[in-house]
């Protein structure tokens, strides 16, 4: 018995180690936002495919014996509430919901089964439909039947060693928290983005540049303020240049929706970049999302214009 669960224990640890190297490949190839087929196609391990994300949230390949090898946020549909929201507790970590309400179910069954072993997982975290932002290596730290969730950590780097792993240990407590905290940040920073550059169909605001790759969401009322949530509502998609000029309050947005560029601007002599990247959009109407829910709110638009006033 002791020799087939040391056998199935080393078929996980390869399986484990095999898909985060598979992760890391592709997001060296293609970014950190990676497709939905290309999650469910997965990778070949040992002649069989395995692959990462399923129809559920926690998802465990035939391949595996007994534990999850990933668990998915549902992504986020604008304007549209999620089925549930997997929140940040008190310390830092990621509440993760069970699949159901009964915590025997056999998912929530192999997710405290990786809890107990200090299996590390992949977390999939849903951007938009049919895009995720891959995070490894997370783990299972916590279980709260009562509330129907897990508490899920992340780390630096897979230590599939259980005395590596173990979250007992209040160093890497203390650094798992901290590496919760700012994984959660980008998790959001990036939704925030895919959302406002789809709405705006990947083009910049003001000059209509196409290239996603050199497109920003910048935030209407910024980060810290009561209003500056990450909504569509509260952002522009622009170019890195307008981004910059955006933030630095040489470009403002009028409520209605027109471009000003600030006096100063506007007077200085320098070269062509200065007099068609900026002067030249002097008055110009800005590309607004289609849908009216995505457009930017003009309430928001008026605070932060009287702000580019003042700045001037």
């Amino acid at each position: 018995m002791l020799e087939g669960w040391s056998s199935a224990s080393d078929l996980d640890t390869r399986v484990r180690l095999a898909a985060f190297a598979f992760l890391k490949e592709k997001v060296t190839l293609h970014g950190e936002v990676l497709a939905r087929p290309m999650l469910a196609e997965g990778f070949l391990f040992e002649g069989q495919r395995v692959p990462l994300i399923g129809p559920q949230g926690i998802f465990k390949p035939k391949l595996l014996p007994e534990m999850p090898l990933s668990i998915t946020t549902v992504p986020v549909v604008e304007g549209r509430a999620r089925p549930y929201e997997d929140e940040v507790d008190e310390g830092g970590l990621l509440r993760y919901r069970y699949r159901g309400s009964d915590p025997e179910h056999r998912d929530n069954a192999g997710l405290r089964l990786a809890m107990e072993r200090h299996a590390p997982l992949v977390y999939l975290y849903g951007l938009v439909p049919g895009e995720y932002l891959p995070v490894w290596p997370v783990y299972i730290v916590g279980d709260d039947p009562s509330a129907l969730t897990f508490s899920v950590a992340v780390d630096l780097s897979p230590a599939i060693s259980p005395a590596e792993s173990s979250y007992d240990d209040t160093a890497v407590a203390d650094r798992r928290e901290y590496v919760t905290r700012l994984t959660q940040q980008r998790l959001h920073q990036a939704g925030f983005r895919i959302r406002v550059i789809r709405a705006y169909q990947d083009r910049c605001a003001v000059c209509r540049l196409r290239h996603s790759e050199l497109l920003d969401a910048a935030h209407i009322l910024p980060d810290g303020h009561p209003k500056g949530l990450p909504v569509v509502r509260n952002g522009l998609a622009l170019c890195k240049l307008h981004h910059a000029a955006f933030d630095s309050h040489i470009l403002g947005v009028r409520p209605e929706l027109t471009v000003d560029i600030r006096e100063d601007i506007l007077r200085e002599e320098d070269g062509p970049m200065l007099k068609h990247g900026l002067q030249g959009f002097q008055g110009v109407r800005i590309h607004i999302p289609v849908a009216h829910y995505l457009r930017p709110d003009r309430d928001y638009l008026a605070e932060r214009y009287e702000i580019f006033k003042k700045a001037g």
